[in-house]
């Protein structure tokens, strides 16, 4: 089977959930002996990084790219506003990558072709004009429901009538774009339940994030020590990230630390602010993007995903479990995952219950062991990747079974 795989941002390097989902879906594909091309939207917020360790892959995929300048601008905002259009998505309307398609529609004939999220959707009219390939689109998220939980959750004013617009025009977008594909793929059964909700008249399937279980080697003689090592690993340029961890900081931490002042909390990821750079003190270690996000998680502890909004599925909750970590998170953060809270996850939503979980793992050790184990035996059941690119294969292998 032959597929083009059309991506929101480049899927490598590697460095939050949506790239790793892209990237292992290819790789999944590709290990299965089907052909993928990959066509990638860069930006200044995602360029490409073209190095010897991801020669393969763009090898393998023939990977192209176009660059659009997504910048985010309040005139912009307010121009798509007064145009009554969807800002979240019309930055990633550009002709230049219009052209690509048609450019490679003309020359190869593809099967299935893959949307990566609602946000390359404003190209279903092109490759329909030049494809009879079938359109499935991967929803990472239910975008609107995330900007509708920040609208909730913001102070200021201007900004919440700003991002209440911006939301109910995203929402109206998202949930009109089903008429011109022929198949979703949700993320998760959460997700899968509200669009079926909708009475699509389409055909769609949970197909949860993937990964390669092997690549992810514990300790098998590892032990939580007195002196946990918590963190949080996460892109800061996305909001419910950053809202969270300023929750966590302000409204947790601070009765952490005087409970158990032996602990400390190391914050990575990339685009930290200095914002969260100035709380660096009383435990907390600002250690920002760090090179190898395996190496540093399996030198923690205990993850701690405070999320107070968002949609879909947490990839990196995914990875720490298969690393055997204690995870301490939100429903929100949960949310879209089938796990058992005490069980292989510890749920906290208010601050009271954060500092519980947290002060269960410090006097109870043996929990977080108990807890990790069944976090990995969780992952390796639910989300080993090639199970999972078998699945797509056979919901792909349908779908054409139907067109013809």
């Amino acid at each position: 089977m032959k597929i083009l795989q059309l991506c929101h941002k480049p899927p490598f390097p590697q460095f939050d959930g949506g790239t790793i989902a892209m990237n292992n879906i290819s790789q999944g594909l590709l290990h299965l002996g089907h052909e993928i091309k990959v066509i990638a939207i860069t930006t200044p917020k995602h360029p490409v990084i073209e190095n010897d360790e991801y020669a393969d892959y763009i090898k393998q995929t023939n990977f192209e790219s176009v660059f659009i300048d997504t910048t985010v601008t309040i005139w912009g905002a307010l121009k798509s506003i007064f145009l009554n259009k969807s800002y979240h998505i019309e930055r990633f309307d550009h002709k230049n990558l219009h052209h690509k398609l048609v450019t490679t529609l003309k020359s190869e004939k593809f099967d299935i072709i893959q949307l990566e999220t609602i946000y390359v959707a404003p190209y279903i009219k092109t490759i329909k004009q030049y494809s009879d390939a079938k359109i499935v689109i991967r929803l990472h998220n239910v975008e609107h429901q995330i900007w509708e939980r920040l609208v909730e959750n913001e102070a200021n004013i201007f900004k919440k009538i700003l991002l209440k617009k911006m939301a109910s025009l995203l929402k109206k977008y998202e949930l009109k774009i089903f008429k011109n594909v022929d198949a979703y793929m949700a993320i998760s059964e959460i997700d899968n339940n509200f669009f079926k909700t909708l009475d699509l008249p389409i055909h769609g399937i949970t197909i949860p994030f993937g990964i390669d279980i092997r690549q992810y080697q514990i300790d098998d003689d590892y032990f939580p020590s007195e002196s946990l090592k918590l963190f949080h690993i996460g892109s800061m340029n996305w909001l419910p990230n950053l809202e969270g961890i300023e929750w966590f900081i302000d409204e947790v931490w601070t009765h952490v630390i005087e409970l158990y002042p032996q602990l400390t909390f190391t914050i990575a990821g990339r685009s930290m602010p200095d914002s969260i750079k100035a709380q660096e003190r009383d435990g907390i270690i600002i250690a920002g993007e760090v090179p190898d996000a395996r190496k540093f998680m399996l030198s923690k502890d205990i993850m701690i995903v405070p999320l107070l909004s968002g949609s879909g599925i947490r990839v990196k909750i995914i990875e720490g479990m298969a690393l055997g970590k204690t995870i301490i998170a939100t429903s929100i953060a949960a949310e879209g995952l089938d796990v058992v809270d005490g069980k292989n996850i510890l749920i906290a939503n208010t601050p009271e219950e954060m500092v519980k979980a947290i002060g269960l793992c410090v006097n109870s050790p043996e929990i977080c062991k108990f807890i990790g184990e069944n976090a990995r035996n969780y992952v390796t059941l639910h989300h080993h990747n090639e199970n999972i690119s078998n699945e797509i294969i056979q919901f792909y292998n349908s779908l054409c079974y139907i067109k013809s």
